[in-house]
């Protein structure tokens, strides 16, 4: 099921500013941070001397390019991931779908090559892969598509018949060619599967709620379910008494939220 969103659901779920998961998702690891506080510190030398040689006359710029430079580390991943959810606001018209996982499995990614020289000279090309599920998601109409994202722990709890709902993006009014898609979310088990955080997800999760009642508390109540079944097949502590004691071109319904 494919159900288009208006345009103020969209501005509540790609804001054109960074939030924090995206914030976090550019800050990077430790030694992303270094790299970028040493390029802060060599600009910010940089643009001292050169502040030194023009003299006073340049003093405002050189004041705004330093406190840029100064800042550096801090507002970087600010503007990667505004630039990011550009990419996702180019287009005109938005949706949220509604399907089922079809499949998953496990693939190794190449991130990157390094050229090093091994102890006896010979020149060495070292790869650095990264583990990436793959989760192939499809609804009755035809359409289906694979959301790739590094692998983490809870990933195992994503299994094929299980529903799955997702933002996607499109040019046309209809949404009949789907250009991107967002993060996929797998209400039974409340997990998210994305390579990049590009939406409110606590917005989502209320858009969604209103959108897919239906088939949400379905999920909620499948998961309570097991959750009962499973408490009720563990050993009791207490004594003994007698009480016992959750692409392809396609065409929208018309209904939007």
């Amino acid at each position: 099921m494919l159900i288009p969103l208006t345009n103020d659901a969209f501005e509540q779920l790609v804001p054109r500013i960074a939030t924090y998961d995206q914030y976090r998702h550019y800050w990077g690891k430790a030694s992303d941070f270094l790299r970028r506080l040493a390029i802060s510190t060599v600009a910010l030398v940089v643009v001292w001397v050169v502040g030194l040689i023009l003299g006073e006359g340049v003093s405002g710029l050189t004041f705004a390019l330093g406190f840029a430079a100064a800042l550096y580390w801090f507002w970087v991943p600010v503007f990667l991931a505004s630039r990011r959810n550009s990419d996702y606001r180019k287009y005109r018209y938005c949706g949220l779908l509604s399907a089922k996982v079809v499949e998953t499995f496990v693939t190794e990614e190449l991130l990157n090559e390094q050229e090093t020289v091994n102890p006896i000279g010979d020149l060495v090309i070292v790869e650095n892969r990264e583990r990436c599920i793959n989760v192939v998601v499809g609804d009755e109409a035809g359409f289906e598509v694979t959301v790739q994202a590094p692998l983490r722990r809870d990933h195992k709890g994503v299994l094929p018949g299980q529903r799955a709902e997702m933002m996607v993006f499109s040019n046309d009014a209809d949404l009949g060619r789907i250009g991107v898609v967002g993060d996929l979310y797998v209400p039974a088990r409340r997990i998210w599967v994305s390579a990049y955080p590009c939406v409110q997800r606590d917005a989502f999760l209320d858009i969604a709620e209103q959108v897919f009642p239906r088939s949400r508390s379905r999920s909620t109540q499948g998961r309570d379910q097991s959750q009962r079944a499973q408490r009720s097949q563990r050993p009791s502590l207490r004594p003994r008494s007698g009480r016992s004691p959750r692409s392809n071109s396609r065409r929208a319904p018309r209904r939007r939220y």
